[in-house]
């Protein structure tokens, strides 16, 4: 499960990397392959954002960066061997691209393609150094301080683990790459859920081309109000019906249930979060009530905040 996500432009120039570049000659960039993974992706797309709001060339690329023009084409289509991470710098270097979230992203994904940590160590080759200088835009740090325990709580209901914790920081680090997008999207709150949103989804479990939601149950706030194991035993079942359920609901409606009734959240919290108003909350929560009520017979919400 992938999605796409416009990277910023230069940190001397913030403003959109979707904004047009110069026409530049030569045969246009193909397309990402389609075997290219969901984390390949998180970097990939981004970068090939800048490179193609630049008005460069591969050409010119190459006289600056140790590959050919048609290996700088692979790399941008995600085709052929993955590649170094000192060919990455250079090109983030040229591209004006922020190198640290880009190296999360890229040894995230170099890990996930079966790479070696022995061998990302290696084609780091002294590069992370560099890297780690990178600073993220105040905004950046400022809004993920209001958010990131949501988000995490939100990860939590699909993934578990290292996982987790991989997967909220791919979140921040996409985010990074595309802050000027997102500053300049109706809602930066409704940019970044989105991110989140697609991250997560891309790395939980899924049946029938749904997420599943099973280990949630326990940790639901109907759980653990339950002091005694026939309770709790009877309530998990509730719980894994329920989740079977919710993962069938529509997106929207999907993520309101879950921060609602599986992870407690207020309607103002929620409405925090995803960046929607709080009447687009308690529309999102009635539809999938009412599906919900036809589909089985819906526990009552209990020991949850006030709305």
């Amino acid at each position: 499960m992938t999605t796409s996500f416009n990277a910023p432009g230069p940190a001397s120039e913030p403003g959109p990397a979707s904004e047009p570049g110069p026409a530049r000659p030569g045969r246009k960039l193909g397309p990402i392959a389609a075997t290219v993974g969901s984390s390949h992706r998180a970097w990939l797309e981004p970068t090939r954002d800048h490179y193609l709001a630049s008005g460069r060339t591969l050409s010119d690329l190459s006289t600056s960066i140790p590959l050919a023009k048609s290996k700088l084409s692979e790399l941008l289509r995600g085709v052929g061997h993955y590649p170094r991470w000192e060919v990455i710098h250079r090109l983030a270097a040229e591209l004006h691209i922020p190198s640290w979230p880009l190296y999360r992203l890229w040894r995230q994904a170099a890990l996930d393609a079966g790479k070696s940590r022995e061998w990302v160590h290696r084609s780091s080759d002294g590069a992370i150094a560099l890297a780690t200088e990178s600073r993220a835009p105040l905004e950046h740090g400022a809004l993920r301080s209001i958010v990131e325990d949501g988000y995490r709580r939100y990860a939590e209901v699909f993934l578990h683990g290292e996982v987790l914790d991989a997967v909220v920081e791919d979140t921040f680090a996409i985010l990074w790459l595309t802050f000027y997008d997102a500053l300049a999207s109706p809602d930066i709150r409704r940019y970044a859920w989105n991110i989140l949103r697609a991250t997560v989804h891309a790395k939980a479990d899924h049946r029938d081309q749904r997420p599943v939601l099973g280990d949630a149950a326990f940790d639901t706030v109907a759980l653990r109000a339950q002091t005694c194991p026939e309770g709790q035993a009877a309530q998990m079942a509730e719980s894994l019906e329920l989740f079977t359920a919710i993962s069938k609901l529509p997106p929207a409606q999907l993520d309101v249930t879950v921060l609602r009734r599986v992870c407690g959240f207020p309607h103002a919290k929620i409405s925090d979060l995803l960046g929607i108003p709080l009447a687009a909350v308690r529309s999102d929560e009635r539809h999938a009530k009412r599906f919900l009520d036809d589909t089985i017979e819906l526990p009552p919400q209990t020991g949850g905040p006030t709305p």
